[in-house]
């Protein structure tokens, strides 16, 4: 049986001229997807029981599950552990903020990206999520707090440009099915030059986000094996392009590691790569990750306040789920009994 939730609006549309019926009942099909979220295939009350088995002898309506709930006394932050219906486990972390409830999703199941202070990496990239997958996560947490999901983040496990086509089809859905608009998702990636350069030329409103971490290409290699590959001035030169195309100002994500890329000489250099950019830096503060050596900085408002004086727009991401396993992977970690 095939997993229908997930299907795009062209795709509902072939569906049912397969199945010799008029194009339009693949709309509401649709529909009932994403705006209605029908649970079966026997909801879909618009559509001739007749239709509905012959639909139900091929596909069927399949969601995956929360299997655990982790919640944050002092924010009220939330981390889901969700199984998916092969048995593989991905976190999603559902945020609250004055403008609304905001959900970080995962994209893959594990990570090849091998980034050094990253937990989502550790046991490497087991296989990519369907773009139904993807949505999934918002349908479960939807469900399960009864809100709705205003704002999503694709920066949970996973590297998104890695599964790319998956990717735009769960933009594609999240906007025209689901309703959430361009603008209020973002989608991080720690800089895979071919993806960008495509992803500029579709001119979507989404938020692109890069994670950068340090201005100096050796220092950076350290941190994010990707970097080998691409090195600074590529990556810096493909975000140019990719404003001057959407005009959509990117942010920069920047981990502060004490001693190591929170120094006076790091703030100098990225005022120096990105002074004529327009971009934005978000300085984060790092999660402890088991087996890492790395250490959060403890020069966060001195780095803040230098890169301002200097002129580069900056703000501090809000530290929120420090009483549960804050980085990224870590619930999976514990859940699955992988090696830490």
């Amino acid at each position: 049986m095939e997993n229908i939730f997930g299907k795009t609006l062209t795709e509902c549309r072939m569906l049912m001229e397969e199945a010799g019926e008029p194009s339009f009942r693949g709309k509401q099909l649709y529909q009932w997807l994403y705006e209605k979220k029908a649970a079966q295939l026997d909801d879909c009350t618009n559509l001739s029981k007749n239709l509905r088995e012959k639909l139900k002898s091929h596909y069927n309506i399949e969601h995956g599950s929360i299997e655990k709930t982790q919640e944050d006394p002092e924010d009220g932050t939330r981390k889901y552990l969700i199984r998916l219906p092969d048995g593989n486990s991905i976190e999603t972390v559902l945020m609250s903020y004055h403008h609304g409830y905001s959900l970080c999703v995962s994209s893959q199941v594990g990570c090849r990206m091998g980034c050094a202070f990253c937990a989502s990496t550790k046991g490497g990239k087991i296989r990519d999520l369907e773009a139904g997958e993807i949505l999934d996560q918002i349908y479960l947490v939807e469900q399960e707090a009864g809100i709705r999901i205003s704002n999503v983040v694709i920066m949970g496990i996973g590297e998104p440009l890695d599964n790319y086509d998956n990717i735009l089809k769960f933009l594609n859905i999240a906007n025209e099915g689901w309703g959430i608009g361009q603008r209020k998702i973002t989608l991080s990636t720690c800089g895979l030059v071919p993806q960008i350069e495509a992803l500029a030329e579709l001119d979507l409103q989404i938020n692109l986000a890069i994670s950068l971490h340090s201005p100096f290409q050796e220092r950076r290699e350290t941190l994010m094996p990707v970097a080998k590959k691409y090195r600074i001035e590529e990556l810096l030169k493909v975000c140019n392009n990719y404003f001057t195309k959407t005009k959509r100002r990117i942010t920069f994500e920047y981990a502060l590691i004490d001693g190591f890329n929170d120094r006076p000489e790091d703030v100098a250099e990225l005022a120096e790569i990105l002074g004529k950019m327009p971009c934005h830096i978000n300085l984060i503060g790092l999660n402890p990750v088991t087996e890492s050596a790395y250490k959060g900085s403890r020069n966060v408002n001195f780095f803040s306040n230098e890169l301002k004086k200097r002129g580069i727009t900056c703000t501090i991401r809000r530290k929120i789920g420090d009483n549960i396993d804050a980085a990224c992977g870590q619930l999976r970690q514990k859940a699955d009994g992988m090696k830490r």
